[in-house]
C-alpha cells in the first residue's frame, strides 16, 4: 500500500503468480500443463491463476518477436518530438496512431515529448516517415538510427 492507501500495481503478486509470469514471459507459447509442472500446480489451478491475471492487466497479451530485416524492415530508428508550438495539445498519439511503421510511443521528461520506435525497410523510407510524422503532428524531430541491437524487449526481473 502507498501513503494514500492505494496499492502499488506488481506488489500483490503472490509467489506462485511472479513464478507463472516469469515462465510466460521467458515462453509465452508454454502449454498449461508445462506451466503447471514448472510452477508445481495442478493444470487447471495455473488455467485459473493465468486467466485472473490476465483480467487484471498484468498479462496484457501474447506477442511473437519478429526479426525487422526477415520481415524487410531492416532499419530501426528512435526519433524523439519535440512540439513545434509548446501551447499546442498534448494529443500527439492520438494523431500518429495509425501510422504504421511507428512500433512504440513512450511520453518522457526532458526536452522532447514523445520518443518513437519505428521500423522502415530503407533511409529513404526513414525519410518519407519522418515527413509525414511532422506535418501530422506539428513537430520538430531528432533521429537516432540503431546500428545494431545486443538485446531488446527483455522482461522486467519480478
Amino acid at each position: 500500500m502507498t501513503a494514500s492507501g492505494a496499492s502499488t500495481p506488481g506488489a500483490g503478486l503472490e509467489p506462485l503468480d511472479k513464478a507463472i509470469v516469469a515462465e510466460l514471459s521467458a515462453d509465452g507459447r508454454r502449454s498449461f500443463t508445462d506451466l503447471a509442472e514448472r510452477v508445481g500446480l495442478s493444470v487447471s489451478a495455473v488455467h485459473q491463476r493465468v486467466r485472473r491475471l490476465e483480467q487484471r492487466g498484468v498479462i496484457r497479451g501474447y506477442t511473437a518477436k519478429l526479426d525487422g530485416e526477415q520481415i524487410g524492415l531492416p532499419l530501426t530508428a528512435l526519433i524523439s518530438l519535440t512540439p513545434n508550438d509548446p501551447a499546442a495539445p498534448d494529443d500527439y498519439p492520438q494523431r500518429l496512431e495509425h501510422i504504421a511503421e511507428i512500433e512504440s510511443c513512450y511520453s518522457v521528461a526532458g526536452d522532447e515529448s514523445y520518443i518513437l520506435l519505428v521500423r522502415v525497410p530503407s533511409p529513404l523510407g526513414l525519410e518519407d516517415l519522418l515527413r509525414r510524422i511532422r506535418e501530422v503532428a506539428k513537430v520538430s524531430t531528432r533521429t537516432t538510427v540503431v546500428l545494431s541491437t545486443p538485446f531488446e524487449g527483455r522482461s522486467p526481473t519480478l
